[in-house]
């Protein structure tokens, strides 16, 4: 499967768990999952700083997450992937790995795939979204 259709598949998820999700409006990882959330996708933020967020129960860890999870979606910085990465793989559920504009990690990726698991890396969801309305 080719770029733009891994795309395609990814965007018909329904549940999207957002890794860093930001509780400030303003911030990219606060706009993007509420533009999710707006245009019908179940969003779960995922902060261990925040309790709620987008009037959403907000998560310590993916690992906390007690629904099922189709897309994780990654505001954290690359470093960090391998170790969601490992947290992704301890589910059974995630179809798909996202991680936002300026954030990639080859290594994990390979093993996320390896695993079954769609990945894209250094995209936004929402831009990607828009684009294919």
């Amino acid at each position: 499967m080719d770029a733009d259709e891994l795309i395609t598949a990814a965007l018909e998820s329904e549940t999207i768990a957002v890794i860093g999700c930001s509780s400030t409006p303003g911030k990219d990882a606060h706009d993007v999952p509420s533009y999710l959330d707006s245009n019908g996708y179940g969003v779960i933020p995922v902060n261990p700083y925040a309790d709620e967020i987008l009037g959403r129960t907000a998560y310590d860890s993916l690992t906390d997450v007690p629904h099922e999870v189709d897309l994780v979606d990654v505001f954290r910085p690359s470093e960090e992937v391998s170790g969601i990465v490992d947290s992704v793989l301890e589910r059974d559920d995630v179809g798909v790995l996202w991680l936002q504009l300026g954030i990639s990690d080859d290594e994990a990726a390979a093993r996320a795939r390896e695993a079954g698991i769609d990945v894209v890396q250094d995209r936004c969801l929402k831009i990607e979204h828009s684009r294919r309305q």
